[in-house]
């Protein structure tokens, strides 16, 4: 953890009750940057007292769908295979939350798209909604406050999708 990054960082959470995190790679030239950032949110959570975090990760990091098909499955071992330095970096800021203190919950959403908001999605805590394959990212970041208050989502992953 940079801690001069923390320090930066700090102040804007100070007086906040949650932090809505959408850091990650962009491509798979930025793997390492989901866990790394992590780290520093963390820190500066730590600093100002914050102890609610909401992290989106990705579904092919968490369980299986029950029932999944045979061409969903197929397909999430293809992106597995082809984005996993990025799904490796999801996975430590995955285990960086579990070791920490934090009240933390992780969206796993699937393929994200550049779509207006629905405010209509199917959400499962500790599992994925199956035959889910995309969603749009209005509507993962119209998911998370309702998921902020939640108590069941805590130190959960809950996937979302259409």
């Amino acid at each position: 953890m940079d801690q001069d990054q923390v320090d930066r960082l700090a102040p804007a959470l100070a007086g906040r009750d949650v932090v809505l995190s959408g850091l990650g790679a962009r491509s798979r030239k930025d793997a390492g940057v989901a866990a790394r950032l992590t780290r520093t949110v963390l820190g500066a959570m730590e600093a100002e007292g914050v102890r609610r975090l909401l992290v989106v990760g990705a579904a092919p990091v968490g369980p299986a769908p029950e029932k999944e098909s045979l061409l969903d499955r197929t397909a999430r071992g293809i992106v597995s295979a082809l984005l996993k330095d990025v799904y490796a970096d999801l996975g430590e800021m995955e285990a960086e939350l579990a070791r920490g203190a934090t009240a933390w919950t992780v969206v796993r959403p699937p393929r994200l798209r550049d779509k207006p908001v629905t405010g209509v999605y199917r959400t499962v805590v500790g599992g994925f909604p199956a035959g889910g394959r995309f969603i749009a990212r209005a509507d993962v970041a119209h998911a998370m406050p309702a998921m902020a208050e939640d108590p069941g989502t805590v130190k959960q992953g809950v996937g979302v999708a259409y």
